[in-house]
């Protein structure tokens, strides 16, 4: 009973001794750093692109903003997390990682041309506007992803 015990003990260790190889550990970290770096990109350009002020709203309380931005952010990570399963470099995460965020940022063009007044009524904190505007910014990311994918 007891060396079976330790068996599996010592079979675990290895496992995860050559799961968390060097490579390996930094191949995440730079992928992490990476992702990290343009998710953070992402938001400051974004939150500069709109002409609500997402975090002053935020720290106002208004749950239409901090709704609408989370919407935009989970609408980008979608197929950001897909590019990083499926590239192949650091720069192929970059670069389409870059168009994922032009998309996302066009989507929320569009969608302030069919809901006139968008981000007037964010600022105002109805949260109609804001859930359409999360809920297309989510359609979008997860089309995005989607188009992402090799179909091989």
């Amino acid at each position: 009973m007891i060396s079976t015990f330790f068996d599996k003990e010592i079979f675990m260790i290895d496992a995860l001794r050559m799961s968390l190889n060097a490579p390996a550990v930094i191949g995440f970290v730079m992928y992490i750093l990476v992702a990290a770096i343009l998710f953070a990109l992402f938001q400051f350009i974004y939150s500069r692109i709109t002409p609500h002020k997402e975090f002053a709203l935020i720290r106002e309380n208004n749950s239409a903003a901090a709704l609408a931005l989370g919407g935009s952010l989970i609408g980008f990570a979608l197929p950001a997390s897909n590019i990083i399963s499926y590239s192949i470099s650091i720069l192929d995460v970059i670069v389409w990682v870059v168009i994922a965020a032009v998309v996302q940022l066009l989507a929320f063009g569009v969608t302030s041309l069919v809901l006139k007044g968008l981000s007037t009524r964010i600022a105002k904190g109805e949260m109609a506007a804001a859930i359409y505007s999360a809920s297309v910014a989510i359609s979008v990311g997860l089309l995005n992803a989607a188009c992402m994918t090799p179909s091989v």
